[in-house]
C-alpha cells in the first residue's frame, strides 16, 4: 500500500510566546490528514511598543526563517495581543520577508474570520486584566467593529498569572463566556491563544445560536485556508463551514 508523508497537504508552522502550551495542543487537536502544525518560542515582551517593536520583530524574524527551515507552507504568528498592538503590515511583512513564506496573525486572523461571518457587533471573553481588554477593544474598533460587551479573568502582568491562562478548565470558559454574551452581539469572541476553548465552541454556538470564535480555532482557520486546505472541520463551529 502505498503512503504519504504526514505532511503531503501541508505544514503550518507557528511561532507563540515562551509560556504559551496550549496552541499546541489545540492546533494537533484540529489538524485534518495531510496537515502537520510545527512550533518555535519567542520570549515575551510586556511592552513591545517601547522600544518601537524591534525585539519583537527580530525575534519573530529568527522563529520565521527557523520554521522555513523546516519546510513549513504558511507561518502564523500565534499570540492575541501581541499582534495587536504591532502594526500587521510590519509584523506580517518581517515574517514573509524572513521566511520567503506567507504569513498570517492572530490579530489578522480574527478580523478576516469576523469579516468571513458576517459579524460587526461582537461580545468579547478573555482572560485578560481590563488594560490589556481595552487595547484589544480598540484594535477591533478601529477596524470597523463593534465591541457591546467585554469580560477578563484579571489575568497576565506576571510570568505567574500568564501561566494561570492555560490552566483555566474549559468548563469555566464555557461559563465566562456565555456570561458577557449580549443580545446586540451578533458573534463570541474568546480572546487569548494560551485560552483552552476550541473544545466548548460548538456548544457554546448551539447555546447562544450564534458563531463562536476563539484566537487559535481563528489562526488555524486562516492558516488552512492560506494554505489551500478547505476541510470543513466538525467541532469547532461554524466559521470552519466557510
Amino acid at each position: 500500500m502505498e503512503e504519504r508523508p504526514a505532511s503531503w497537504r501541508a505544514r503550518i508552522g507557528t511561532i507563540i510566546p515562551v509560556s504559551n502550551t496550549t496552541n499546541e495542543t489545540e492546533f494537533n487537536r484540529m489538524k485534518p490528514d495531510g496537515v502537520t502544525v510545527h512550533f518555535t518560542r519567542v520570549p515575551l515582551h510586556s511592552d513591545p511598543a517601547e522600544d518601537d517593536f524591534h525585539d519583537m520583530l527580530s525575534n519573530a524574524a529568527e522563529a520565521s526563517e527557523g520554521l522555513a527551515a523546516a519546510g513549513a507552507d504558511i507561518i502564523a504568528y500565534g499570540c492575541t495581543s501581541s499582534s495587536m498592538v504591532c502594526p500587521a503590515d510590519r509584523l506580517i511583512d518581517t515574517m514573509e520577508g524572513a521566511s520567503g513564506k506567507p504569513a498570517i496573525s492572530t490579530a489578522a486572523a480574527i478580523l478576516d474570520a469576523l469579516s468571513a461571518l458576517g459579524v460587526t457587533r461582537l461580545s468579547m471573553a478573555t482572560p485578560y486584566s481590563d488594560a490589556t481588554n481595552e487595547k484589544e477593544r480598540s484594535f477591533l474598533e478601529q477596524h470597523g467593529f463593534k465591541v457591546v460587551a467585554m469580560k477578563g479573568l484579571g489575568l497576565g502582568g506576571t510570568l505567574e498569572k500568564i501561566q494561570m491562562m492555560s490552566r483555566v478548565p474549559p468548563n469555566e470558559i464555557y461559563e465566562h463566556a456565555k456570561s458577557i454574551d449580549h443580545a446586540d452581539a451578533e458573534a463570541v469572541l474568546i480572546c487569548c491563544t494560551d485560552f483552552g476553548s476550541a473544545s466548548i465552541v460548538q456548544k457554546l454556538e448551539d447555546d447562544l445560536g450564534k458563531p463562536v470564535i476563539t484566537s487559535n480555532t481563528a489562526s488555524f482557520w486562516s492558516a488552512l485556508r492560506r494554505a489551500g486546505v478547505k476541510d470543513q472541520l466538525a467541532g469547532y463551529g461554524r466559521l470552519f463551514e466557510i
